[in-house]
């Protein structure tokens, strides 16, 4: 019996590919409404003639399992088809963020070893051909649309015969070349194989509080997190609703003619929607059942108000690109107002994976102490591409270190301090910006905030915020600075503190600190990533 077990073929447990779950939805679900961006409306089997044609067009150029696709593209249904398309003949494909810029995209795109560039029409073509000069080994470029000098793929793929939707793809084959945002320097090329996404899968759908009719609205990127989310929403046959970027107005009409019950936004755009009162007096939004917020942290404070405002449909998600959307979740009755220390919490972690929190020395911290949040489970990434000495040290001992630290309360909930890079060290006080952040931001006044350390002579380095006041207040420095060492003690306060229109931000709708830093630390030693 042993030898038998030993001797069974390996095939046998190798199911389970984001390729097999795309090609199960569209034949389950085929007669009902699958995915929309205000042009195209298409239905799941309309859907999978776009992914079928599309396979075809790959092939002619002579791509294969394993060749790499990448997009340039704002949330348009062809996007979202020719990822599908990439997944079920079992290549791998690469994102490229619509608003990074062209050193960032050119170098993911030599860097991934891209065979095959797609491009929106107008909106990219001038960067698609900027990045092709750059890069020599590009094979191929496409456009979605009539571009100069690009060929059209869509009419390429509606002259093509549509290929069968067989899935090519294995469990352990590379899905997803993903790259990290590159805040402390170039991006590294995150593997993910089938493995990872259908775990991610999975683990979405069984951790968030999805409504009963999925109708979900994706405004952020769909090269990152909204779309990914994609995933679930197919595993039950939902509608995807894509927009092209966050406009409030535009944002609210289709949540209300589309009668939307599920979305992902970032925090800064909840607080958007939060202090836009007069657009909320003008559309109805009360369909929404479930606001999925993460990718950076949120207000306790700002929660709150939108609680009041939405009522109890926030779902928190924690995860980052090497462990993708799910190292933790706080579901809706995680969220409540009676328990209000607990709005600050990430949730608790995903069933599927081993989380804990570890000191430099990798000894597991008691609770209540911070450590860093490491992780094992299936849904952890192979590696960083061509990066063997960053793959070593993200899974020393064992596990993938996040960079993130976190303390966690005796019922499991994880409350995330901040970056491990992001400590201000002041006066020999370890000091976390989300803790000043959170703090100002408890201020009435205050809509939001960011917080670094810069260099000074005395304390080493020096709390400094910008703080952005919500429409017609008004508050002085020194009353933050008062409320902050009130909230949390005098090493705490910021030693200055700057209103601004706006808080830069990335792509990803995180705080940009390394641009916040620059001026200041320009030319020392220390980094200002």
């Amino acid at each position: 019996m042993d030898g038998e077990l030993m001797n069974r073929d390996p095939r046998l447990h190798s199911g389970g590919t984001a390729g097999g779950l795309i090609t199960s939805a569209l034949i389950r679900f085929a007669d009902r409404p699958a995915i929309a961006d205000g042009v195209t409306h298409w239905t799941y089997r309309e859907l999978g003639d776009a992914v079928a044609r599309f396979i075809t067009v790959f092939r002619a150029l002579g791509l294969k399992k394993g060749s790499a696709i990448s997009v340039l593209s704002g949330n348009r249904v062809e996007t979202w088809a020719a990822i599908c398309a990439a997944m079920v003949m079992g290549a791998r494909y690469t994102s490229l963020h619509p608003l990074a810029a062209e050193d960032d995209q050119a170098f993911i795109v030599e860097d991934a070893e891209i065979d095959l560039l797609l491009v929106e029409a107008g909106k990219f073509e001038a960067r698609g051909r900027a990045i092709q000069r750059r890069v020599p080994g590009l094979k191929h470029m496409r456009a979605f649309g009539v571009a100069d000098g690009i060929p059209d793929i869509l009419a390429e793929a509606a002259a093509a015969a549509p290929a069968p939707l067989v899935d090519d793809g294995e469990v352990g084959d590379l899905a997803f070349l993903a790259y990290t945002g590159g805040t402390t320097g170039r991006s590294k090329g995150v593997m993910l194989p089938h493995r990872s996404l259908v775990a991610m899968t999975l683990a979405l759908y069984a951790d968030w509080d999805w409504p009963a009719e999925i109708r979900y609205l994706a405004a952020t990127p769909i090269s990152h997190a909204a779309g990914v989310t994609i995933f679930p929403v197919m595993l039950r046959g939902g509608y995807t609703r894509l927009v092209q970027g966050f406009e409030p107005e535009v944002y609210g009409r289709v949540v209300q003619d589309e009668k939307i019950t599920a979305t992902f936004l970032v925090p800064t755009l909840i607080y958007a929607l939060i202090d836009n009162v007069e657009l909320r007096r003008r559309v109805d939004l009360s369909s929404l059942e479930m606001i999925v917020y993460g990718a950076a942290p949120m207000s306790p404070d700002r929660l709150r108000e939108a609680m009041a405002i939405f009522g109890q449909v926030f779902v928190q998600l924690y995860g980052q690109t090497e462990v993708p959307q799910v190292i933790t979740s706080m579901r809706k009755i995680d969220h409540d107002v009676a328990r209000p220390e607990r709005l600050g919490s990430c949730g608790r972690a995903n069933p599927m994976l081993d989380v804990k929190l570890f000191d430099s020395e990798m000894r597991e911290v008691a609770v209540g102490e911070p450590g860093e949040i490491c992780v094992r489970g299936t849904l952890v990434m192979d590696g960083y591409w061509k990066r063997p000495d960053a793959t070593a040290e993200a899974f020393r001992g064992g596990w993938l270190h996040t960079g993130d630290v976190a303390v966690k309360d005796a019922e499991g909930f994880y409350y995330i301090v901040d970056r491990t890079k992001d400590m201000i060290i002041s006066g020999g006080f370890n000091i976390y910006p989300r803790e000043v952040e959170d703090a100002l931001m408890s201020h009435p006044s205050v809509a939001s905030a960011a917080v670094i350390g810069i260099p000074d002579d005395k304390w080493g380095e020096a709390v400094t915020a910008f703080v952005v006041l919500k429409q017609g207040a008004v508050a002085d420095a020194a009353e933050l600075q008062a409320h902050v060492k009130a909230r949390r003690g005098a090493p705490w306060s910021p030693k200055t503190i700057d209103v601004v229109a706006a808080i830069p931000v990335t792509g990803l709708g995180k705080i940009d600190r390394k641009a916040l830093r620059a001026p200041y630390w320009e030319g020392r030693r220390r980094g200002v990533a």
